[in-house]
């Protein structure tokens, strides 16, 4: 069984809306509402700065975007999103997905990796990225609404893309 992370072709398009609007669908990470088609997909995919997906024997089981979190004088800060089948959570492959960003935002020039609502429910998220030596920065309340309609708190997360930083 071989993981392979690697930049995204048109081919794989089925396979990352399949992957992502599970995310979406699920209403409990992701902000979007509206599942991706596969014309909004390829716009969507092809505008960030890297879209990578993750294969275990050619079979996609996730994926990342990695784009500036802001623009101008806060571009030098990176943002990404993750998302992972269902049937290949808890087998290490997040990580191997935020590992990568990392070093593919330290490649690209980023100075750091910036997560701006991380769902406070999410408490495998929040685990791995802690883990990972993530710095909360701060907290906003009721900043995501779920499935339920319920308002959750979501965490500001940080980590320099500085080689020694990393620590993956």
């Amino acid at each position: 069984m071989a993981l392979e992370i690697r930049p995204y072709r048109e081919e794989d398009l089925p396979g990352m809306i399949k992957v992502w609007n599970e995310v979406v669908e699920g209403g409990e990470a992701f902000p979007q509402i509206e599942p991706l088609t596969i014309d909004t997909a390829r716009e969507f995919f092809a505008a960030q700065a890297l879209t990578t997906v993750a294969a275990i024997d050619s079979k996609l089981f996730g994926l990342y975007i990695l784009h500036p979190n802001s623009v101008g004088r806060c571009a030098h800060i990176a943002n990404a999103s993750y998302a992972v089948a269902s049937s290949a959570r808890g087998v290490g492959l997040g990580r191997a997905l935020v590992a990568d960003s990392l070093e593919q935002a330290a490649k690209k020039g980023f100075q750091g990796l910036q997560f701006n609502a991380v769902v406070a429910s999410n408490e495998g998220a929040i685990h791995l990225y802690e883990d990972m030596g993530f710095t909360r920065v701060g907290t906003i309340p009721g900043g995501f609404v779920n499935f339920m309609g319920a308002y959750e708190d979501v965490h500001i997360f940080y980590k320099s893309t500085a080689r020694e930083n990393r620590g993956c």
